[in-house]
């Protein structure tokens, strides 16, 4: 499986998570190492687009792209496992349990979430602690540039 994220470029080949665990995230807890990743380039956008003002076209973005050999196991939470608020700004403190919980249990390197920004599509979150993360390999990084018209006032 192949997967993508948007990074600044000083922290374009940094895979620990620990911006995650820092700043803590909708899937993760202050604390909880995460890389958060997204099934499409055009997902990788949008999240970035939501979190950004409008007016400030983003500046100094990657796009990294790894590789997650396929026999690697990868859990799931389907839509119909989640509260009724999942994708509510600012997000709430149960989808964060459940990142947590699956840092903590360790059973897969990933796991499978629906995006709160695009109905339908799907992000990858995988634990940088995992024994087999390692097995997850950077492929590519190489300048992101932003459209302008998806920051218009």
């Amino acid at each position: 499986m192949i997967v993508f994220r948007l990074s600044k470029g000083l922290y374009r080949n940094d895979l620990s998570g620990r911006g995650a665990e820092l700043a803590g995230g909708r899937w993760n807890s202050k604390g909880t190492a995460l890389l958060y990743t997204c099934e499409s380039r055009a997902l990788c956008t949008t999240e970035i687009a939501v979190h950004t003002p409008l007016g400030i076209v983003p500046a100094d973005y990657w796009l990294i792209t790894l590789a997650v050999p396929d026999d690697l196991a990868v859990g799931e939470v389907p839509v119909s496992q989640l509260p009724p608020d999942w994708k509510s700004f600012p997000h709430p403190n149960a989808t964060q349990l459940i990142g947590d919980a699956f840092v903590r249990e360790a059973q897969f390197v990933g796991l499978k979430v629906p995006s709160a920004v695009v109905h339908g599509d799907h992000n990858y979150l995988f634990n940088p602690r995992h024994p087999e993360f390692p097995q997850i390999k950077l492929l590519d990084s190489e300048p992101f540039p932003f459209d302008e018209r998806l920051f218009v006032k």
